[in-house]
């Protein structure tokens, strides 16, 4: 009696292990360049040089390390899942063998975005190690919100992979590098990456337009957890990462299932 509801959940298992299995054994080398090397040189010149030369201050690192790891979270989840889906749906055709297995076709649209969440909390954690070599004060482990770094660490990357899985899944392959253009640059400078949301108060209108960033909620969750910098409300950011989460993912998973049928 219980074959048929453990058959889908074998199926979803092995999936998981097999996108596991190329991402950090057969393609680990390249998930750690793609991952790491923009958030390393962001700690580097931002965080170490900057404040050297007299062009930050020296506490701005600790501002910024918050910031970095919700980036590293973000973006790698959701390039994770948008680049291999664009790919798969115009080019090698590979989502066919997916939607063979026994799931639904909204379930591998969760595989999907679970697998690239996954890879968004290894590379934030490989982070930490860099930044405590990088910032000149190093990270402070003692200051930190466990419970609260824990609940953005599995939320954050969820928020990330399912903006990837709408653009996924709604962008052609011949649109996929000026999509990419035009939608990450700027969730990457109005997501509160570089600089606390609370003290943008002489800049009210930007203020308001960073909060319809999900990248806000993951930066300014990590600050709260990390740091004693100023930041939004607890409350708002449980709010922002869970409801942009649930939009992004109810559109996503919507978007690929109807694209898995045509």
């Amino acid at each position: 009696m219980n074959a048929p509801t453990a058959t889908p959940m074998r199926a979803f298992l092995a999936l998981c292990e097999r996108d596991f299995w190329v991402a950090f054994r057969r393609q680990l080398g390249g998930f750690l360049a793609q991952t790491l090397l923009q958030p390393v040189f962001y700690l580097f010149i931002f965080g170490r040089v900057l404040p050297e030369i007299g062009a930050a201050g020296r506490s701005y690192g600790t501002q910024l390390l918050p910031g970095v790891i919700a980036l590293t979270l973000f973006f790698t989840a959701l390039q994770n899942t948008a680049l291999p889906l664009v790919i798969e749906f115009s080019f090698t055709k590979e989502i066919e063998d997916r939607l063979l297995a026994p799931l639904p076709a909204w379930a591998v649209g969760v595989q999907k975005l679970v697998v690239a969440a996954v890879r968004g909390i290894v590379g934030a954690i490989i982070i930490l190690p860099f930044a405590a070599i990088i910032l000149p004060g190093g990270v402070q482990f003692s200051d930190i919100s466990w419970l609260g770094f824990v609940a953005v660490l599995l939320i954050g990357p969820l928020a990330g992979a399912a903006v990837g899985l709408v653009l996924g899944t709604a962008v052609e392959a011949r649109q996929i590098n000026v999509v990419f253009a035009v939608v990450l640059t700027p969730l990457l400078f109005t997501g509160a990456t570089f600089y606390p949301w609370a003290e943008l108060d002489s800049l009210r209108w930007f203020q308001i337009i960073t909060l319809i960033n999900p990248l806000t909620y993951v930066s300014e969750g990590l600050r709260a957890a990390l740091t004693a910098s100023p930041h939004l409300g607890t409350g708002w950011i449980a709010l922002g990462l869970v409801g942009w989460t649930i939009v992004f993912g109810f559109i996503g998973v919507r978007g690929f299932e109807k694209r898995a049928i045509d």
